[in-house]
């Protein structure tokens, strides 16, 4: 299992001080989202700053408008296109959202028979991302939001999957069951893993309500042999920098327990 920090984590630091703690703590790579950092051009120098401090395992398409990468049609091809570039192997995108009255891109997604071949040209892993009840009265606004829809959808696009806890967790506690329909399917390359309850998303594990553990030890049980990404909100954190290194060392720490103890250094907070 390759134990993966995804920089939106820290969204609010800049990007290469992110890497920098990542690769000190022992994060074997690094999940990036495409945001502001990437417009006008600035995505290529960038990721090879960050390329050279901790391999990135995985891109995150843009999941708001950006300048100069067009529609979300053309954000997705383009940041294929950045990782083919970089040589990362896996690109991450949510599924339209019908209260943005998104059918463009719904549309397009219906049109392609084969993602892997025609989005990731042969060379790039294409997942989508489960994503949560967020509309009016906890109803969902995104397409696919049906467990059988996306899993029916996927097998037919031939679309992997980043499994969400979090997202997950918005419609039922015990989302194991619908995880499993998920690991099942054989299309899962990607978990981004976090905690959720009273209303947030995105919590430090044991701040939220699901059953995180079993989880771990299901994916351990398994062999589960993609990556684990850890995807936190920024507000988790205290602001002192110190203290957000410790509070990630232990976090690390946790998961190195709970899945690969034994092939992962773990390194103690300075007291």
């Amino acid at each position: 299992m390759q134990l993966n920090l995804s920089a939106g984590t820290l969204h609010n630091r800049p990007l290469i001080e992110v890497t920098a703690l990542a690769a000190e703590i022992g994060f074997s790579s690094l999940e990036v989202i495409v945001s502001r950092d990437f417009e006008y051009g600035g995505g290529l120098p960038l990721l090879t700053q960050v390329q050279k401090i901790l391999p990135v395992a995985s891109l995150h398409a843009p999941f708001y408008e950006l300048n100069g990468w067009g529609d979300q049609i053309r954000q997705l091809q383009k940041t294929v296109e950045l990782a083919l570039a970089c040589n990362i192997p896996l690109v991450n995108f949510h599924p339209p959202d019908w209260m943005s009255l998104n059918r463009k891109f719904w549309r397009w997604m219906n049109q392609i028979e084969d993602f892997q071949q025609q989005v990731g040209q042969g060379q790039v892993l294409l997942t989508l991302e489960n994503m949560p009840a967020t509309g009016p009265f906890g109803c969902h606004r995104y397409f696919l939001h049906r467990t059988a829809d996306m899993l029916a959808f996927a097998a037919r696009r031939n679309l992997f999957f980043t499994f969400d806890t979090a997202h997950m967790g918005t419609c039922r506690r015990n989302f194991l069951t619908d995880f499993h329909y998920f690991y099942n399917s054989g299309r899962i390359r990607n978990v981004h893993f976090s905690d959720y309850g009273y209303g947030r998303e995105h919590l430090i594990p044991g701040r939220g309500v699901l059953p995180l553990t079993r989880f771990l030890n299901h994916l351990q049980r398994t062999g589960y042999n993609g990556i684990l990404t850890l995807e936190l909100m920024p507000s988790e954190f205290p602001e002192d920098f110190a203290l957000i290194r410790a509070s990630l060392i232990e976090i690390y720490n946790d998961l190195c327990r709970e899945t690969c103890a034994d092939n992962y250094p773990k390194i103690e907070v300075a007291r």
